[in-house]
């Protein structure tokens, strides 16, 4: 995987409308029409400008704003927070870091057992590399955050075969 993230300009010069408004220009692109505020695949979301890794979806979750929603940055060096006094408030602003894209906010209203945050960000400031694609794109190394929530899925469905044939081992021998 690249370590050396850097603002590309041709990858800004690549940028549809919507991208270059929302990393470029600040702007927020419009909830629940978006590419990710309702994808469940696994993977990862990288900076659209500079690919430098920033949340996995095994920290994503619903939280009905209609943006995708993350509890923490899978890299939190590669995430900046500033203030943001825009729209008659003090928000807090989340950037790429070396991509210096504006992804989103940070609020605290996240789900309180794990963390509290709420990383409220732009799909348009993302780009998604499914699990599948990991080593191939370059970044092999997430894919360890992937087994681990893999190893507990079959942990609990083994777990409940093995309560489902001992309920039908307790039903056979009631029946005798």
């Amino acid at each position: 995987m690249p370590e050396n993230y850097r603002k590309d300009p041709e990858a800004v010069s690549r940028l549809s409308k919507d991208q270059y408004r929302v990393t470029q220009k600040n702007a927020t692109e419009p909830a629940f029409r978006n590419e990710f505020w309702d994808n469940k695949e696994p993977g990862i979301y990288v900076d659209v400008v500079s690919g430098e890794p920033l949340f996995a979806s095994v920290n994503k979750y619903d939280s009905r704003s209609g943006w995708p929603s993350f509890t923490v940055p899978i890299e939190p060096r590669n995430v900046v927070e500033k203030k943001d006094f825009g729209l008659g408030m003090v928000r807090t602003e989340v950037r790429s870091a070396h991509g210096d894209s504006h992804l989103g906010h940070v609020f605290p209203d996240g789900p309180a057992d794990q963390g509290g945050l709420r990383y409220c960000i732009n799909s348009a400031a993302l780009r998604f590399i499914p699990l599948d694609d990991l080593e191939r794109e370059g970044y092999g190394e997430y894919r360890a955050l992937f087994d681990q929530t893999h190893q507990t899925d079959q942990t609990d469905q083994a777990s409940d075969e093995q309560t489902s044939d001992e309920q039908a081992d307790e039903t056979r021998s009631a029946s005798r």
